[in-house]
């Protein structure tokens, strides 16, 4: 379907009329640095949360025990954040972004003060989930301020600086969490968030200035309550899948499918949905959709099991591991500032298919990795497969952010941060079933011998009976899952025609 000649289709992804966008809330133009630096504080309080808590978790767990439950200190925060992201991107396009981030950052801050004085796990996971209510405002809706306060060019440009908020955390996270958790204590990872917060609020306060139009809104509290029990049941079974019974799995999805059904059946006739899933017919939302969630599984396939590989079947050391994850984790942002550049001078088509090239090119190398590679080896294929997705990913956010109303681009940009994080979830579960079913289906030997060979590396493997085996086995599970990886890859490409060949940035208004 060619979007210059479908009428429906054209009304959803041209822009507003710059009156529209200038009533909506873009405020006096002398405070948009100010604003600006409230929303890079919010995002890099919001991307640093994930790194330097995992850094420190060892500590957390000495102190406070509790190593049965200490993957739900992740697994509650993701799932509150992922449920929430898209109810508030939906809020902040009915009341402003004003209200809704100043509200995110206040529950954000409260969760983390809690988390400082949790006394057992089962307190830090409670208020691991009050920080997961702030946190689903944090990061899309203050991109969303950004879009709404540039505009053009000077919108690409911000979104690289965003990317580089992004790379910076990821760097900068690890370091920070490890020097507290060693010289102060685990609880103050969590009170570090306090004068971020604390900025961030002030300044959008004083200098972020909204010009909503006042009238009734109808709230849609029965989509609120679909679109929460679908998200959580459907995460929680993808993050428990390895734990549960295929009948248990499939009974899960089922319920979680119907209640998606009676979410879209519900919402295509109510005047004012929480989801508004008219939104979705816009093939640049919804190619974004798909991007986010791709990249999101392909990350899990990297994080989840790349140092796995090195580490046991290439005698890589945990720090050379943790450099090859750390290259994701900077080029990813550095693709982004790139992508942004790019959309300067190129339609959206062409720096995505670019983009899409790249990943490929990296999941290409990280198929071809073997045992007796270099660790330059992944280390170069994560950094190009980082690059590749920050460059398009960042395609659909900037164009999204340039032909989606003012109206409704809160809720546009929240489904491609909420598409992420089920990527990620559904790529943990897809990728650790392989994992688990080609260690089940090809071995003469038990999981304690995996065990003891990721627990002792090539030091002493001499010492582990049928080394060759399970070498093996453990080879060809981790190849199938960069198999099925770079598929998801390619098939990114897929999302390329969503732009019209000539939709470009347009230039400043």
């Amino acid at each position: 379907m060619d979007i210059a000649t479908d009428a429906d289709t054209r009304s959803q992804t041209l822009p507003a009329s710059p009156s529209e966008d200038s009533s909506a809330g873009i405020g006096h133009a002398q405070h948009r640095p100010l604003v600006f630096v409230a929303a890079l504080s919010t995002i890099f309080m919001a991307a640093m949360e994930g790194t330097i808590v995992a850094t420190a978790m060892p500590t957390i767990v000495g102190s406070l025990g509790g190593i049965d439950l200490f993957s739900w200190i992740f697994g509650a925060y993701l799932l509150t954040q992922a449920i929430l992201i898209p109810i508030y991107g939906r809020l902040s396009d009915l009341y402003g972004r004003k209200p809704v981030l100043l509200f995110g950052i206040g529950v954000f801050l409260v969760g983390s003060v809690l988390c400082g004085l949790a006394w057992n796990m089962m307190s830090l996971i409670v208020f691991r989930i009050v920080q997961g209510i702030g946190s689903g405002a944090l990061i899309p809706v203050s991109q969303t301020v950004v879009a709404d306060i540039y505009s053009g060019e000077a919108r690409a440009r911000m979104q690289g600086y965003i990317s580089s908020t992004f790379g910076s955390a990821a760097v900068i996270g690890p370091m920070i969490g490890g020097l507290i958790a060693t010289h102060v204590s685990w609880k103050a990872i969590f009170w570090i968030n306090i004068p971020f917060g604390i900025i961030a609020a002030s300044l959008l306060s004083l200098a972020l200035k909204e010009e909503v139009k006042k009238r009734r809104h109808y709230i849609d509290y029965i989509g609120a309550v679909l679109m929460a029990s679908a998200t959580a049941l459907m995460m929680i079974a993808l993050t428990a899948a390895d734990t549960l019974s295929a009948a248990t799995l499939a009974a899960a999805f089922g319920v979680s499918a119907m209640l998606i059904a009676a979410l879209i059946f519900y919402e295509s006739r109510v005047s004012e949905p929480m989801i508004p899933i008219r939104l979705y017919r816009n093939r640049l939302v919804a190619g974004g959709n798909w991007v986010g969630a791709a990249n999101g599984a392909i990350s899990m396939a990297i994080v989840g099991f790349l140092p796995v590989y090195m580490h046991s079947l290439m005698g890589s050391s945990t720090l050379i591991s943790g450099v090859a994850l750390g290259t994701l984790s900077v080029f990813w942002p550095f693709g982004g500032f790139v992508g942004s550049r790019m959309v300067l001078r190129m339609p959206y088509r062409l720096s995505s298919t670019i983009g899409a090239i790249i990943l490929a090119t990296g999941s290409t190398l990280l198929i071809l990795l073997h045992p007796n590679a270099s660790p330059l080896h992944p280390i170069i294929a994560v950094g190009i497969m980082g690059l590749g997705m920050g460059i398009s990913n960042i395609s659909f956010v900037v164009a999204i952010q340039d032909n989606v109303d003012w109206s409704q681009r809160g809720a546009a940009m929240s489904s491609v941060f909420f598409s992420r994080i089920i990527g990620q979830s559904f790529g943990s579960a897809v990728f650790g079933g392989i994992f688990n079913a080609g260690l089940a289906s090809r071995g003469s030997f038990n999981g304690n011998e995996v065990v003891q060979l990721l627990q002792e590396g090539h030091k002493q493997i001499a010492k582990i009976p049928g080394i060759a085996g399970i070498l093996d086995t453990l080879a060809h599970t981790l190849h199938s899952i960069y198999l099925v990886s770079g598929l998801i890859a390619v098939l990114v490409a897929a999302a390329v025609p969503c732009f019209p060949s000539a939709l470009r940035l347009r230039e400043q208004r």
